[in-house]
């Protein structure tokens, strides 16, 4: 990797680049890096030199990233200090290399092989007052995963572990699919090396067959799209990762011939219109499976997902997942936050654009940092939640993998508000993600109008009805049992405290 080749990626994305800086990062980089060697045997500058370039491929193409990105290493692993960074290259840069430097210490200690808990806070901190600073932690993490085999067993545990449970959750959370998947598949073979075989060994020939079929799949349906007038900017085959794989195969068994979306078809066509257009193309000609209909554009995921997805009898009735989406939705799915990055790095625009009205000329900018704004809630969420959290580090670290990192559905309320949730929530979680008086009053809960147990586990998009009893104040001890989420059980904890019926020690 060369400095022209992060320049160039970065330009493809920010044009007005400015390269000055970033050769005077890089140059920087180069003088305090001197001599150092990788335990792979690569000269270091190789590593912030591909941390750079995945952060301009992805789209963080800003000359602040870049720089950072290029910077990233210098404090910890060289004579030269941070101030010396603030001094060449100002606050700004500064600041988010510092918060790196807090990202990157989080590690598992003792014999319980727990997080430390003030490492953990200390990440979120950083996160919520620069998200910039966690996203070059991922591009690092990416290319710190390519060269573990160089280090001794007990570090490659430790290190694809904390990428299987903090980092990759992360890039979820941000949106960023691709990234999240490699980094869990890289993370797979150390963490879960027996799995990993197995999980190989078991998808070798059916990903063949399944590709096969998909290839004859795509080409069909070219000709169908051709024939129907629709006008197709891509069709392509897309393999699952293997980590994800696992995932479902636990889920069945370990049964392959459960899996449909072995190899998934894309479609992508020019606007939203020709999406719904699509989707009623292939329902003419194969038959869906219809609990398998999703429409994540009318309904995104919390992190701001949106595509068509339908499971057909394809030709020679084999089953095939096929996803539908915009070009735009397909870089957003790629990328997450990274692929409007731009808007959101000038402060000026971003300021003085929420005040201005529907009308104007900058709409779709508007609508965009609306939508980054929305999909970044939840790192201010996690900020104030972990402030509150008052517990041992293992069980702040189970209810963070709830609370934040699991995978998330969303739910509405009878009035059409949506509600982000973890998968496997109960409306005991729901009742209090409203409110805790809502919480704390419920006596029933409905989905899709039909009454539902506490403990019941709340499915994609289902409506959730919350009925409630005037006057009553204080929430039942079992609830504790049924409520999933950290955030619910905590507003229990405290209303039962208040109401003194048990004695709540945290």
């Amino acid at each position: 990797m060369t400095i022209k080749e992060v320049i160039k990626a970065a330009k493809s994305k920010n044009p007005k680049l400015n390269e000055e800086l970033i050769y005077k990062a890089f140059l920087f980089a180069k003088k305090a890096h001197q001599g150092q060697k990788r335990m792979s045997g690569e000269p270091y500058l190789q590593h912030p030199l591909e941390t750079a370039h995945l952060l301009a491929k992805i789209g963080l193409g800003d000359d602040t990233t870049i720089a950072a990105g290029l910077l990233h290493d210098v404090p910890e692993d060289t004579k030269y200090s941070l101030k010396q960074v603030e001094k060449k290259f100002g606050k700004e840069i500064a600041f988010i290399v510092s918060g790196i430097t807090k990202v990157g210490k989080i590690k598992l200690r003792g014999k319980k092989e727990e997080y430390d808990l003030e490492n953990l806070r200390r990440m979120f901190l950083a996160m919520a007052s620069d998200i910039r600073t966690v996203l070059i932690k991922l591009a690092d993490r990416h290319h710190n995963m390519t060269t573990l085999y160089a280090k001794e067993p007990e570090k490659q545990y430790r290190i694809a572990r904390e990428t299987l449970e903090i980092m990759a959750p992360i890039a979820n959370r941000l949106g960023m699919g691709e990234l999240k998947g490699s980094l869990e598949d890289m993370a797979f073979k150390y963490v879960f090396p027996k799995k990993y075989k197995k999980t190989l060994e078991l998808t070798r020939e059916k990903y063949k067959q399944r590709k096969k079929a998909v290839n004859s799949a795509i080409k069909e349906i070219n000709g169908i799209l051709k024939k129907e007038k629709i006008k197709a900017i891509d069709i392509h085959g897309r393999a699952k990762h293997l980590y994800r794989l696992y995932l479902k195969l636990k889920r069945h068994d370990m049964n392959i011939d459960k899996i449909y979306d072995l190899v998934a078809i894309r479609i992508i066509v020019p606007q939203i219109r020709h999406c719904y257009e699509t989707l009623g193309i292939i329902h003419k000609y194969y038959k869906p499976l219809i609990k398998r209909i999703k429409d994540y554009i009318s309904l995104p995921k919390p992190n701001g997902y949106r595509s068509l997805h339908t499971t057909v009898f394809g030709p020679g009735r084999t089953l095939l997942e096929i996803q539908i989406r915009t070009p735009q939705m397909h870089e957003e799915a790629e990328f997450g936050i990274a692929a409007h990055w731009i808007y959101s790095t000038d402060k000026k625009f971003l300021d003085t654009l929420l005040k201005r009205d529907k009308k104007d000329q900058n709409l779709e900018k508007f609508k965009k940092i609306k939508s980054l704004k929305k999909e970044l809630n939840w790192v201010k969420q996690l900020r104030s939640w972990q402030n509150s959290m008052n517990t041992d580090s293992q069980e702040f670290f189970e209810s963070l993998k709830i609370d934040f990192f699991k995978d998330r559905i969303f739910a509405c309320t009878p009035g059409g508000d949506v509600l982000d949730l973890p998968e496997g929530a109960t409306p005991i979680d729901f009742a209090y993600a409203i409110h805790t008086e809502v919480g704390n009053s419920m006596i029933q809960a409905k989905a899709e109008g039909e009454p539902v147990s506490f403990d019941y586990n709340i499915q994609n998009g289902e409506v959730i009805e919350i009925i409630t009893q005037k006057g009553k104040k204080t929430p039942n001890e079992k609830w504790l049992d049924f409520a999933k989420t950290g955030v619910a059980k905590s507003k229990i904890r405290q209303s039962l405290k208040k109401s003194k019926k048990i004695n709540i020690t945290y």
